[in-house]
C-alpha cells in the first residue's frame, strides 16, 4: 500500500556557524518519501541531524533509517512511538504521515500564515565569530528590521562578549531592541552566576541553557538566584516529556524552556512539553534546528498554530547555500510563506 524512499542532502553553510561546541561547515539530513499506493499522495519528511548534538545520531543511524523505509515498503507503517529514543527519526516521520494526509502539498497546518495574511516574528541569529564580525552580522540585522537579537557567546573571551552586549545596549534601549544570549551551556557551573549577574546590568531578556545539561541542582540554584532569566535549551534533549518532563521543569523550576522539534521528537512531544510548561507556570518558545526549508516549513506552519506573542527562533533557512527553494522568506524580523511560490524539491524526488 506504500511506498518509501530515502534521499540524503548535504546542507553547506553560506558562513560558518560556530558555537561553544564548535565551528559547522555543513550538516546532513536524511528525506523520507512516502507515497500511497492507493491515492498517489506523496508525503515528505525531514530527518535532521547535528552531529554532536543529537544523541542518536551514531554509526548505526543510517541502518535504522533504512529499517524504517523497509518496513514501510512491507506494508508496515511504524508507530511513532517505536521512535521515542530517536526523536529526529519520530520528528521525520511523523512529518511525512502528516504531509500525506494533508496532501501532498506540504500545506500541512493551513492558516493565516499558510495565505500570507499573518506572520510570525522572529529573533535575528548573531553568530560567534570576532567581535567586528559579530558588530557586522548586529548592523545587518537591525538594519533590516529585527527587534529582538539572539547572541550566541561562550566562545571569545566574556570581557569582550560584555563590551559588545554593552555598546549594543548603549545604541538600543530594551524598549527599541530585545537581547537574548545563548551560552550553549558554555559556563562552568562555578562563573555561570558571576557571568548572570554581569550579564544583567544590559537589561537580557534571557540566557539560553547556561551550564551543560544534567547537572539538575546546579541549574535548579542558576534558575533561583540569577537576575537574568534562565531558558532551558539543551537540557530537554533525551528527556522523555512523558516521563520525566514534569519532574525536570517542577525541580529546575526554568522561567522558559525552549522547544526544537527535531530535538524532542516531534510536534507531538513538543506539545506535551508546552502543556507540562502552561501547568508549571514556565514559558516557552519554538526553535528550528538547522533544519532545510523542508523540516522549517513544517516547524513554523505548526508554531503559527499556537498563536505566540514572542519571536521565534525560525529564521535559520537562511544560513544554507543550497537550501530547497520554499515559499518561506524572511522580511524585516517576520518570517512569511508566499502561498503562490514554488516549491524545488527534485533533488528529493
Amino acid at each position: 500500500m506504500f511506498n518509501a524512499a530515502l534521499t540524503k542532502l548535504v546542507f553547506r553553510f553560506i558562513t560558518p556557524g560556530k558555537t561553544s561546541r564548535g565551528v559547522l561547515y555543513e550538516k546532513p539530513s536524511w528525506f523520507l518519501s512516502i507515497i500511497n499506493k492507493s491515492t498517489g499522495i506523496r508525503g515528505i519528511g525531514e530527518f535532521s541531524v547535528i552531529p554532536g548534538l543529537n544523541p542518536e545520531f551514531d554509526n548505526k543511524y543510517l541502518n535504522k533509517l533504512l529499517h524504517l523505509v523497509w518496513q514501510i515498503n512491507n506494508h508496515k507503517l511504524p508507530s511513532l512511538s517505536n521512535y521515542n529514543k530517536s526523536p529526529s527519526i519520530r520528528f521525520g516521520l511523523e512529518m511525512a504521515l502528516k504531509d500525506m494526509e494533508t496532501g501532498g502539498t506540504r500545506l500541512m497546518f493551513p492558516s493565516g500564515f499558510t495565505t500570507d495574511e499573518k506572520s510570525i516574528p522572529v529573533n535575528g541569529l548573531i553568530w560567534m565569530g570576532s567581535i567586528k564580525d559579530m558588530e557586522r552580522q548586529i548592523d545587518t540585522k537591525v538594519s533590516a528590521g529585527f527587534t529582538c537579537l539572539k547572541l550566541k557567546i561562550g566562545a571569545l573571551d566574556f570581557t569582550s562578549e560584555i563590551e559588545l552586549i554593552k555598546n549594543l545596549r548603549k545604541r538600543y534601549n530594551p524598549h527599541q531592541l530585545e537581547i537574548r544570549v545563548d551560552a550553549n551551556g558554555a559556563f562552568l557551573p562555578g562563573e555561570a552566576l558571576e557571568n548572570l549577574n554581569v550579564l544583567s546590568e544590559f537589561a537580557i531578556h534571557s540566557a539560553e541553557q547556561p551550564i551543560k545539561p544534567g547537572q539538575w541542582k546546579a541549574m535548579a540554584g542558576l534558575c533561583a538566584s540569577s537576575p537574568v532569566p534562565v531558558a532551558l535549551d539543551e537540557e530537554l534533549i533525551g528527556i522523555d516529556p512523558d516521563l520525566e518532563g514534569e519532574r525536570m521543569l517542577e525541580e529546575i523550576n526554568p522561567r522558559y524552556i525552549i522547544l526544537k522539534p527535531s530535538l524532542l521528537g516531534g510536534f507531538e512531544k513538543s506539545m506535551k512539553w508546552i502543556s507540562l510548561a502552561e501547568k508549571t507556570g514556565t514559558g516557552w518558545w519554538i526553535t528550528s534546528a538547522l533544519e532545510s526549508n523542508i523540516g522549517l516549513n513544517a516547524i513554523a506552519q505548526w508554531t503559527y498554530t499556537l498563536q505566540s506573542k514572542m519571536a521565534q527562533g525560525l529564521g535559520t533557512g537562511q544560513v544554507f547555500r543550497n537550501n530547497i527553494s520554499s515559499p518561506l522568506s524572511v522580511k524585516g524580523q517576520f518570517l512569511h510563506y508566499d502561498p503562490l511560490a514554488k516549491w524545488d524539491t527534485g533533488d528529493i524526488l
